[in-house]
């Protein structure tokens, strides 16, 4: 088990430490293991949202208590604590717990009252499913290129167009979805819109099968119509609601390759001091011991890096430097941390189902999803220059 001295870091409050250590003993007895590979991914995800709701850890990811959240606005360190926790025992509970979140996070910062009503309490109860709508195939990162469209109607929004790369997708009960609406060129005329998966004119096109699997499709619309009244935020300011959103879990990303990379180091370093190789064990040779020292300071670097951030956020300040170079940090270092136990691990590390393989399969997305690696480095660039 990793060290936990963390959570006496000036960071956290106490009742970060008892929300960790509580759902640390709540996910070693309901979700430990890995429940995607190999099974039904649909049928194991909707089970996990279902857990987590009934055990009380997706309050956490909504703000209002009026609407079943943990508190009246998200706690940044909270999100972040439980994504590490879920990672270390169980990488599709991570993803449960995070889409839940990021899905219906623009909800929560955005929604009208009748909105934040009808969508959050179902969110917290884990029984409704959601999901997060931005990417185009020519629009991923470069969300400006965006071309899925919304024509206001009298009352209603018409959508046309199609998003991929949704996580959730196929499952969820609700989109978050944001499309052009034309108030003004580029990243100023895009929209915000709640559009329930049973709306005529919504279709998921396709499934996407992903090295570690978890829901995720292709959406269409085709003359989509939805109520103006689900629209979030002002008309054209989709941009903002979607970087506000990001802004709040994008920190969380780099939480959970924490986490992945916590699960590695405690399979290595199990490994490492049992292993027996050429009268000794994996341990006692000085190359493993400095890659095992290499491992731990990443670690701790990238922890450092993503409690600075979280804390920050909690205290209200702006954190588009910190949340990014956070999320490039511990992605980048998780991927490096966990390869090296593989490595440790020979033949066995690559034998589907074994605890590193799963690791390699769940870690390698998250330097691309919620703004890939080369994205954070722009970002982190683009603030500094500010700066000067």
């Amino acid at each position: 088990m990793s060290d936990k001295n963390y959570l006496a870091w000036p960071f956290f409050e106490s009742r970060h430490a008892a929300l960790e250590q509580a759902l640390d003993a709540w996910a070693t007895e309901q979700v430990a293991g890995d429940h995607g590979h190999g099974h039904d991914v649909d049928a194991a995800c909707r089970q996990l949202v279902r857990q987590l709701g009934e055990g009380g850890w997706l309050r956490h990811a909504i703000g209002g208590t009026a609407h079943g959240g943990a508190g009246d606005s998200i706690d940044t360190r909270a999100i972040c604590l439980i994504r590490e926790t879920l990672a270390r025992h169980n990488g599709l509970a991570d993803f449960a717990f995070a889409m839940q979140g990021l899905g219906s996070g623009a909800i929560s910062l955005f929604g009208s009252e009748a909105n934040r009503a009808a969508y959050l309490p179902r969110v917290a109860r884990g029984e409704a499913i959601a999901a997060f709508a931005l990417s185009e195939p020519q629009a991923g990162s470069d969300v400006a290129a965006m071309q899925c469209a919304a024509m206001r109607d009298g009352d209603d929004y018409v959508l046309n167009g199609e998003k991929t790369w949704i996580s959730n997708g196929g499952i969820a009960d609700f989109y978050v979805v944001f499309a052009r609406t034309g108030e003004q060129p580029g990243a100023r005329g895009i929209s915000a819109f709640i559009v329930d998966a049973d709306t005529p004119g919504l279709e998921i096109a396709e499934r996407i099968n992903v090295i570690a699997p978890h829901p995720l499709a292709r959406l269409v619309f085709t003359n989509c119509r939805v109520p103006a009244s689900k629209r979030l935020g002002e008309a054209g300011q989709g941009f903002k609601v979607a970087m506000a959103t990001l802004d709040v879990f994008r920190t969380s990303v780099a939480a959970a390759a924490l986490g992945f990379a916590r699960r590695a180091l405690d399979e290595a370093l199990a490994h490492a001091k049992q292993r027996q190789m050429f009268g000794q064990v994996l341990a006692d040779f000085q190359l493993t011991q400095a890659k095992l020292a290499g491992m731990a300071t990443g670690i701790d670097t990238s922890a450092l890096l993503t409690y600075r951030a979280a804390w920050q956020r909690d205290q209200g300040e702006k954190v588009t430097k910190e949340a990014a170079m956070a999320k490039l940090h511990a992605t980048e270092t998780a991927q490096q941390v966990i390869d090296a136990a593989l490595q440790m691990f020979g033949g066995q590390g690559v034998v589907s189902g074994h605890a590193v393989e799963s690791l390699y399969r769940e870690i390698r997305a998250l330097r691309i999803y919620e703004g890939a690696t080369e994205v954070q480095q722009l970002i982190i660039a683009r603030e500094l220059l500010k700066e000067t």
